[in-house]
């Protein structure tokens, strides 16, 4: 059964109405879960890359799905399109969208769950990638960024040196996300809730698939690594 994808508003590429569709949205975000690990039978990682081919720009987006029970790969989409929109700090979601929705087409089992490489609440309007797609996907999402998107000139504290530990990003007194540590001597993560999932929770299942090959979170490596893989031979076919 495909995946029913609700096309909340036109995938613009008029950049002045960026701003206002993220302060619609996010007046929409519900941080309160939908879901509970026993409710979950499947998850997806997102991750989308880029290349350029005789001044064209190209992008694809791979989604591997995952077996929440057995750590199993069930499928592997991508899609892969010219890329028009440019890179704006703040909207990337408008960049990555068409692609992320053209790859969910393709899915034949429906993730009760999306994790993107990427930020979701994290972000000066609340309106990350995770975020974003969530209304189209209708699914709880959670953003795991590798690097910081610096929010109103607000730094983080880095988390002790062991596996677990965690330090809250607090901005203008409100709870934007969480750095959290998954293996000592490790670079940190940064957790975000995307939408319809507390930040307890995404913290929770984030740290539940963690293994001994990457700071990541399975299912968002597993997209990592598709998406490398597919872009490679994709420009190497031209």
């Amino acid at each position: 059964m495909n995946i029913h994808i609700q096309h909340i508003h036109p995938l613009s590429t008029d950049n002045k109405k960026w701003t206002a569709i993220q302060n619609c949205l996010k007046e929409k975000i519900s941080l309160d879960n939908r879901l509970t690990a026993t409710d979950i039978q499947f998850i997806a990682g997102v991750d989308v890359a880029y290349w350029e081919d005789e001044g064209i720009e190209w992008g694809v987006c791979s989604i591997a799905v995952m077996d929440y029970a057995t750590r199993a790969v069930i499928e592997e989409t991508h899609s892969t399109g010219m890329v028009v929109v440019p890179y704006i700090p703040g909207y990337l979601a408008f960049r990555e969208l068409p692609l992320v929705i053209e790859a969910a087409k393709k899915l034949t089992h429906t993730p009760d769950l999306f994790m993107f490489d990427g930020n979701g609440y994290l972000h000066p309007r609340h309106m990350g990638i995770a975020t974003h797609a969530s209304f189209f996907l209708n699914k709880p999402t959670i953003g795991i960024a590798k690097s910081y998107l610096k929010i109103a000139d607000a730094d983080f504290e880095l988390p002790k040196n062991r596996a677990g530990s965690f330090a809250d990003i607090i901005i203008h007194n409100k709870i934007y996300g969480r750095v959290l540590r998954t293996h000592q001597d490790v670079k940190p993560i940064f957790v975000s809730c995307g939408n319809y999932i507390d930040l307890r929770t995404a913290t929770t299942i984030t740290e539940e698939l963690i293994n001994s090959e990457s700071r990541l979170p399975i299912p968002v490596r597993l997209a990592d690594l598709a998406t490398k893989k597919n872009r490679r031979q994709l420009r190497d076919n031209k």
